[in-house]
Formats: structure tokens, C-alpha cells, sequence
């Protein structure tokens, strides 16, 4: 597995390294196929002390990508919370895998086997969980346009997205509202 750790606006000690390591290295066991691991420590200055800190996890394993984030007031307790959300969106991963493999066979793997210290209250959350399902599909005409002028058409909508074709790329792109208030541009690739 390949972990890389970024700080914005923070300065990442040796401590704190050692610590994202150490985390990490555990949900290794539980998704061995992971790639790559992208840990980004930021701390904004802003007026409410428990958004200043912010920790991100992007991990990447056979094509699928899991993303948590946490926003608080201290970096380990962001580092604790939103490691927890990652062994959630393994453990929803891993068991919607395990569902389509077994099929009908008479034993079957539960995924809490597989994740012993997930605690029995987050387990029954997972399984309370419905099953998403599409409930509208919607067809829109798309007109060539800028990224410029998907952005505009957004605001006006008040959307957060907007699907657009781009004529410069050549494919349909996505834009998007960020929450930093700024706009990012999805230009998909096939893997």
C-alpha cells in the first residue's frame, strides 16, 4: 500500500505522522487490495474552533474509492473520527461484496467477522440501512457549453452540479460547487 500524507496551512510532526500510520496500517488488513491511501491534514482559520481542523481519507482498492472526512477541534480526535468512518464504508463495502459472491449458500461469511472492533451499535446501523435504490431518472437535452458557461447555468438553476458537454474535451463533464465556495470541474477518465 502506498500512503501519502499531505498538510495545508499545517505543519505534520513526526508524531502525527507515526499515529496516521499506525491507523491506517490497520484498515490494510481489512482491505488487503488497497492501492493507495491519500491522508490530507488542513486547519483553516475560522470562527467556530470545531470546524478548524479537518482530515481527509481518500483510499483507493480494486477500482472502488472510499472518501471520509472530519472536521473538530483537536487533529487526533479528526484522526480517530474519520478512521472510524473509513471501517464503516469498508465494512458496508465488504458486505455488499459478500452478498453478490455468496449468493444462496448455506454458510456465509458475516462481515463482523471480518471487522471484530466495529462495535455492535454500528453494526446495526449498517443493517438497518436500506438498500439505495434509483427512484428517478431523469433525461435532460445537453448543449455544448464552457465550463465557464456550465458554472453560470448552475447558479442560475441553484443547483451544486451541473452535467454539460464539453466541446473542448470532447465528453460530457461535470461541474460542481466546492465547500470552500470555489467551483471544481469532473473530467472523467476511463480506468
Amino acid at each position: 500500500m502506498q500512503l501519502q500524507l499531505k498538510g495545508k496551512n499545517f505543519v505534520i510532526s513526526d508524531r502525527i505522522k507515526e499515529y496516521v500510520e499506525q491507523k491506517i496500517d490497520k484498515l490494510d488488513r481489512y482491505l488487503p487490495d488497497m492501492g493507495e491511501a491519500y491522508i490530507e491534514i488542513t486547519k483553516e482559520n475560522t470562527k467556530s474552533a470545531k470546524d478548524r481542523n479537518i482530515v481527509q481519507i481518500t483510499l483507493r482498492a480494486n477500482g472502488t474509492i472510499l472518501r471520509a472526512e472530519d472536521r473538530s477541534e483537536a487533529i487526533y480526535a479528526s484522526i480517530d473520527a474519520v478512521v472510524d468512518k473509513i471501517h464503516r464504508q469498508i465494512a458496508r463495502y465488504k458486505g455488499k461484496r459478500l452478498q453478490r459472491w455468496q449468493g444462496q449458500s448455506t454458510y456465509k461469511v458475516q462481515p463482523e467477522d471480518m471487522m471484530p472492533e466495529l462495535t455492535p451499535e454500528t453494526w446495526e446501523s449498517l443493517a438497518e440501512e436500506q438498500d439505495r435504490q434509483i427512484v428517478r431518472v431523469k433525461h435532460f437535452p445537453i448543449s455544448p457549453m464552457s465550463p465557464e458557461e456550465a458554472v453560470e447555468q448552475m447558479v442560475l438553476l441553484g443547483h451544486d452540479f451541473f452535467v454539460f458537454f464539453n466541446p473542448d474535451a470532447g465528453q460530457v463533464n461535470v461541474v460542481y460547487k466546492r465547500s470552500d465556495d470555489q467551483y471544481g470541474v469532473i473530467d472523467p477518465e476511463l480506468s
